[in-house]
């Protein structure tokens, strides 16, 4: 069974020029301050060696584009942030917080992409309970808890964001409290005013969800969704960005599961390249329903129990988002801390499992992602 590996899922990438030497120098010169953590000069020594071990820290192509936005009193920062997410599941280390949070503005969708949970009348029916909005006052909670202790947030999980009318107010509420916010979306909803709600709190990047350059193709996967409409959004995006906000630092990207072989990176580069700085293919994940797949006999850890916490509409707690039924947790952030529960016993029993014994965690022993 082919392995799911989280810090390598991107197949291939377009669009960025090459900013590396420039990078690598600004980083030498916040060295050269010596005013920085512990955890600042691991991920300084393993960049300037250029290790390449399991264990290592490096620059992959999106940090180097990310890091290249940043202001020379923020790369610490962002660093520290990036060398948690990808070493500290190699060595299973735990702090008072997840390196990442995704936050889940809503779970409904407009889409039944073919290769979604979305297709899955569990999570769907809402007699389920499974579908909803997040309310403000429990976004700016899990803001208020996160700001200062977290970097990275991406806004994003089961459903669309854009279908909660509320996140204009939610963009407004984080903006200047993270590095590294990020929004997937469908580009379906997306109205001239959210456009301007999306440039005006300086998110770093916001990724367009799409997954070919032409129909039929695009409906097949893509289905419900309109290759047109989400066309003449993201021009129109790009257009705002553009005339209005010519200084904006954000991080366009074109995103697409590469989940069969008519599907090709250079015609999506060719079709979106104009309107995004990038425009890449991710590994395709069969998680539109884990929990009647076969048991893949992985037993390598899942690197999300040390990496990212994700927060659904209600106030849940997950995993993982390819336990989209939520049946490995029922903590909640309206019931207690973040920190205690990323802490708690929950994650503490399911990370002793897996390093343990993954094949007897339900829906885990399905899964492929490590």
């Amino acid at each position: 069974m082919k392995k799911y590996s989280k810090a390598n899922s991107i197949l291939g990438l377009l669009g960025e020029s090459d900013k590396e030497d420039l990078v690598l120098s600004r980083i030498k010169s916040q060295y050269q301050l010596d005013n920085f953590s512990a955890l600042a000069e691991l991920a300084f020594k393993d960049i300037f060696l250029k290790r390449k071990d399991e264990a290592s820290f490096f620059l992959r192509q999106h940090v180097i584009e990310e890091l290249s936005r940043l202001r020379d009193t923020e790369i610490v920062r962002y660093l520290e942030y990036r060398y948690k997410y990808d070493v500290f599941p190699v060595e299973k280390r735990v702090e008072e917080y997840p390196p990442l949070v995704q936050i889940e503005p809503s779970s409904i969708c407009n889409f039944r992409c073919v290769f979604c949970y979305q297709t899955d009348e569990r999570l769907t029916k809402k007699k389920n309970g499974h579908m909803g909005v997040m309310s403000i006052d429990l976004f700016k909670r899990i803001i208020d808890q996160l700001e200062g202790n977290v970097e990275a947030i991406s806004l994003a999980s089961r459903g669309e964001p854009t279908v909660n009318k509320q996140l204009p107010e939610m963009l407004q509420y984080l903006k200047g409290k993270f590095l590294a916010v990020k929004i997937n979306t469908n580009a379906s909803l997306l109205s001239e005013s959210l456009c301007h709600a999306i440039l005006e709190s300086n998110i770093q990047t916001l990724v367009f969800s799409a997954d070919a350059a032409e129909e039929p193709l695009y409906s097949k996967l893509r289905v419900q969704g309109n290759l047109d409409v989400v066309l003449k959004n993201v021009q129109r995006f790009n257009e705002i960005k553009l005339l209005h906000y010519p200084s904006s630092r954000l991080i366009t990207r074109v995103s697409g599961v590469k989940y069969n072989s008519d599907q090709d990176l250079n015609s999506m580069e060719s079709f979106w390249g104009e309107f995004v700085d990038q425009v890449v293919f991710v590994d395709y994940n069969p998680w539109e329903n884990v929990y009647e797949s076969k048991k893949t006999g992985i037993v390598d850890p899942c690197s999300d129990l040390w990496r990212r916490m994700f927060i659904w509409w209600d106030g849940l707690v997950a995993p993982c988002d390819v336990d989209y039924l939520t049946t490995l947790s029922q903590e909640s952030v309206i019931e207690k801390s973040i920190s205690e529960i990323w802490q708690g016993n929950m994650y503490e029993k399911l990370r002793k499992q897996h390093v343990k014994d993954r094949a007897c965690v339900e829906p885990c022993s399905r899964c492929t992602v490590v």
